[in-house]
C-alpha cells in the first residue's frame, strides 16, 4: 500500500503531459529514420505513379523493340519487382513495429494524464 501512495504522491507533484513522439524522435537511429522515410515514400501516390510509369516505359521499350534487353514475358522486370518486394516488405515491417511502440507510449501517457485528472477531480 505504501508503494501505491508513493506513486500517487509522485504523480500529483509532477507534470505528466508531454510530447512522447518528440521524445521518441530524438532517440531514433539512422536505420529507423531511413525505414520510416522509405515506408512513407513507398506508400504514397507519387511512388505509385512513378513506378507505374517506369514499368509502362520498360514494357513499351521492349515491345516496340527500341532496345530488346528484356523481351516478353519480361523475366528481368519480374526479377526487379520481386527484389523490390523482398526489400520493401521488411522495411515496412520495421516501420510498423516502430509505430506500434509509439502507440504504446501514447497510450501510457494518456493513461497517466487521465489518472492524474481523475485524482484531481475526486
Amino acid at each position: 500500500m505504501s508503494e501505491r501512495l508513493r506513486q500517487t504522491n509522485e504523480l500529483m507533484s509532477r507534470q505528466v503531459s508531454r510530447n512522447v513522439l518528440e521524445e521518441e524522435e530524438e532517440h531514433l537511429t539512422l536505420g529507423q529514420r531511413v525505414a520510416d522515410r522509405v515506408a512513407a515514400f513507398g506508400g504514397s501516390w507519387p511512388f505509385i505513379f512513378t513506378f507505374g510509369a517506369i514499368m509502362a516505359t520498360w514494357m513499351m521499350i521492349n515491345i516496340l523493340r527500341l532496345a530488346n534487353f528484356d523481351p516478353y514475358p519480361f523475366i528481368l522486370l519480374n526479377l526487379v519487382l520481386s527484389t523490390l518486394a523482398a526489400l520493401q516488405a521488411p522495411v515496412i515491417m520495421m516501420s510498423q513495429n516502430r509505430q506500434s511502440s509509439k502507440d504504446k507510449l501514447l497510450a501510457e501517457n494518456d493513461y497517466q494524464v487521465n489518472l492524474k485528472a481523475e485524482m484531481e477531480i475526486s
